[in-house]
């Protein structure tokens, strides 16, 4: 059975395009000037656009982008999995003090976070609860692993990129989002046995995607540890 690609659900992303509404509209109202900054760090690349909102808040939009390769031994089975941390924010920075540059900062993360998993077999062969198959019974083993689209951010910061000193500026980002827990899907692709044991394969595959589930489900805060340079308009 084929794996099917599955469409993004729009709940996440209308609910960015309404909040980016609100603070556009609230930037309309407070001062004038706007900053765009290109970001590195363990979301990948980026690019944002900060808007003032107040005379001590800010709002921040933009994307990243970070293709990533690993490796996962669940159980019997080692996967190679091969991901893209594809991600949209829609961020607050509240400076706590006036002409401070430290920031809370508090918002949501459209989280398109994708990994494709092919499980590959020890000596040949497959182990799924506790049953063996020959890597020729099973076929190719597919999958991906996914998390929750719409994920809250919560951290601090350094660096406002709409100070009125200077254009460039220098900013840092602490934090992390809340992914949940993560989503499996197993298929293994071209099974020749019988088809009562083809129903028995897929029986015990489900029981290896919830052990492959725990084990990646490690990574429900995922950490962000981020530089940027801005410059303001």
């Amino acid at each position: 059975m084929g794996q099917k690609r599955i469409q993004h659900p729009p709940t996440a992303l209308a609910t960015l395009a309404v909040l980016a509404a609100c603070f556009a509209s609230a930037s309309a109202h407070a001062q004038a000037g706007v900053a765009v900054s290109a970001d590195l760090g363990t979301t990948g690349a980026g690019l944002h656009l900060t808007v003032p909102v107040a005379p001590a808040l800010n709002a921040r939009i933009g994307l990243n982008y970070l293709g990533y390769d690993f490796a996962q031994r669940s159980g019997l089975v080692d996967y190679d999995l091969s991901g893209k941390l594809h991600t949209y924010d829609l961020l607050a920075d509240w400076y706590v003090r006036p002409g401070s540059n430290f920031r809370l900062t508090a918002g949501l993360i459209y989280n398109g976070t994708r990994f494709d998993a092919r499980g590959q077999p020890a000596g040949g062969r497959f182990t799924f609860n506790g049953n063996t198959y020959s890597a020729a019974e099973v076929g190719t083993l597919n999958g991906s692993v996914r998390f929750r689209r719409a994920a809250p951010y919560f951290g601090i910061g350094w660096g406002n990129a709409l100070s009125p000193d200077k254009r460039w500026q220098f900013n840092a980002d602490i934090g992390a989002f809340y992914q949940g827990k993560a989503r499996v899907r197993l298929a293994a692709l071209g099974c020749t046995v019988s088809s009562a044991a083809c129903d028995a394969l897929a029986r015990d595959l489900a029981v290896e995607e919830l052990r492959l589930q725990d084990d990646v489900s490690d990574y429900r805060l995922f950490p962000v540890l981020r530089a940027s340079l801005s410059y303001s308009f």
